[in-house]
């Protein structure tokens, strides 16, 4: 990455980090601190303030060429998405060829600038070849490994997203397993991993995403089947990042957000999608709702208890793109396990021009509530492609500080999937809108993106900042792998950071500066 040029609002990695401190971005790069204004917990200044290590990060793996996306020399999935203090999870290993392995899990987060902490060792486990699951029904792939060892998550950990970094003792090959700690405790913020984005996407072994269905490369329609209970293979779109393999998406597009939200010391609590399907309650123990990065599929549960909590005060921000496009039936796996086994069943709200071209989407009943509704905007074809995140509106209250002008924007911001036509909702306002473009010749690869807010009926607000890449804006954490496809975007900004700031201590305090 270039040094940025003097006066620029960009600025790289090790300037960020030397700015921040352990806790908080100071005002230079535009980000005042939620733990200095009075935060009403500090549970996560005290997690961060812990000793943390960049020991979380791999340093040898590989994948099998003849896949495409998997690690076969070791990998593994978790028994459950989401698990609470004093809940039991189980870790599903394979090597081939078989080997001892040891599995050390640690807390992602800021903490001073290395992005985790070491929690605890496992291990060393005997290592055994665990059988490839044979093709199910819609193609489904279900493993049905057995567990190298099952833990109580200690009272202690704090809610967040944890990693086990998986390691082979043979030849030294690893990969990851993922799970979030959530809680039930009152929080400021709930910030909720796109992992159903995740699992759709992942094609372990080989073709075998929510996008496969053995005839189309990117199928889109519906009769495709597939299952938690697998490993997740390397991400299969925009990023070459081996390094992440077993990690779903997490570090690709949710981690920097996380990251600086920790930086700054809100008090942020983690979910999953689906908590968000089956604990309709559990979204009201927070001031505000977030969704990050891409969050594309989405039960009607899930739609429902959002618009539910919208309706009884929470505040709901998406800092994320193609959200909420597909819809999704969550359902038990073959033994029994609830919320292991999904697929596509519809497409919220009516079919639009330009996605009627999409394989597969004309065999969608189109028979669920517009997405718009929710989010203030809709998935718009072409869908894809980038732009600036150009503001509309200097004057809004999420400009403050900003020094922002009409017209002017954030390079690369938008992409490479966003939201467009603005919903019909009273008070709704377009705070940035533009052109985005492709690279296809003609109108089929233009489009118009729309970041929007409008309030709800308690005070609260819903905020849309139409883009996939908002996160690129704050943060550059260890490891991070830059998108680039459509546009660019250009690293830590000051102006997105500083919106950031302005949007979320409105939520945290109920009022915001003038």
């Amino acid at each position: 990455m270039k040094p940025a040029p003097p006066n620029s609002p960009r600025m790289n990695r090790r300037q960020f980090i030397a700015t921040t401190g352990s806790l908080a971005v100071s005002a230079q790069i535009g980000a005042p601190s939620s733990a200095s204004a009075g935060a009403a917990s500090d549970v996560i200044p005290r997690e961060n303030a812990r000793p943390g290590t960049r020991d979380w990060m791999l340093t040898k793996t590989g994948i099998d060429p003849k896949t495409k996306y998997r690690c076969p020399w070791i990998e593994g999935y978790c028994s459950r998405t989401s698990v609470r203090a004093g809940g039991k999870i189980s870790f599903h290993v394979s090597t081939n060829p078989p080997s001892p392995f040891t599995i050390d899990l640690y807390r992602t987060g800021y903490y001073g600038g290395t992005g985790g902490r070491h929690v605890l060792s496992l291990g060393s486990f005997k290592g055994v070849t665990q059988p490839d699951p044979p093709i199910g029904p819609n193609r489904l792939r279900e493993c049905q490994w057995e567990p190298c060892t099952e833990l109580t998550i200690p009272d202690d950990w704090v809610s967040g997203v944890y990693v086990g970094k998986l390691t082979s003792e043979r030849e030294g090959w690893q990969s990851y397993v993922i799970f979030i700690v959530r809680d039930d405790r009152r929080a400021d913020f709930l910030f909720q991993c796109s992992d159903t984005t995740w699992q759709a996407y992942n094609r372990w072994p080989d073709q075998f995403a929510l996008y496969d269905d053995g005839k189309d490369k990117w199928y889109c329609g519906p009769g495709v089947d597939v299952s938690f209970d697998r490993p997740y293979g390397k991400y299969c779109q925009i990023l070459d990042a081996p390094l992440s393999t077993g990690s779903g998406s997490w570090f690709l597009w949710e981690f920097p957000f996380a990251y600086w939200m920790e930086a700054q010391g809100y008090d942020v609590s983690y979910i999953s999608n689906l908590d968000t399907h089956a604990d309709a309650k559990g979204l009201l123990r927070a001031k505000g709702f977030l969704s990050i990065g891409h969050d594309e599929y989405y039960s009607i549960e899930m739609y429902d208890h959002l618009k539910a909590a919208v309706a009884a005060g929470v505040n709901a921000c998406f800092f994320s793109g193609d959200t909420c496009w597909g819809r999704i039936d969550p359902r038990p796996s073959t033994r029994g396990t609830p919320n292991r086994i999904f697929s596509r069943i519809d497409a919220f709200g009516p079919c639009l021009p330009g996605a009627d071209s999409w394989a597969g989407s004309n065999k969608f009943p189109y028979q669920t509530p517009s997405e718009a509704d929710l989010i203030g905007a809709r998935n718009a074809p072409p869908v894809t492609g980038g732009a600036a995140w150009t503001c509309t509106l200097p004057n809004h209250w999420i400009f403050a500080g900003t020094g922002m002008k009409k017209g002017e924007g954030i390079p690369g911001l938008v992409g490479w999937e966003w939201m467009g036509m603005p919903a019909d909702i009273p008070g709704l306002e377009v705070v940035s809108t533009g052109m985005t473009r492709n690279g296809s010749k003609g109108p089929k690869g233009e489009g118009v993106y729309a970041a929007t807010i409008y309030p709800g009926p308690k005070k609260n607000i819903v905020f849309n900042a139409a883009t996939c890449w908002w996160g690129d804006g704050l943060s550059e954490p260890p490891g991070y792998v830059r998108p680039k496809v459509y546009t660019e975007p250009r690293g830590v900004d000051v102006r997105a950071q500083r919106i950031t700031s302005n949007i979320l201590d409105h939520i945290k305090h109920g009022t915001h500066t003038p």
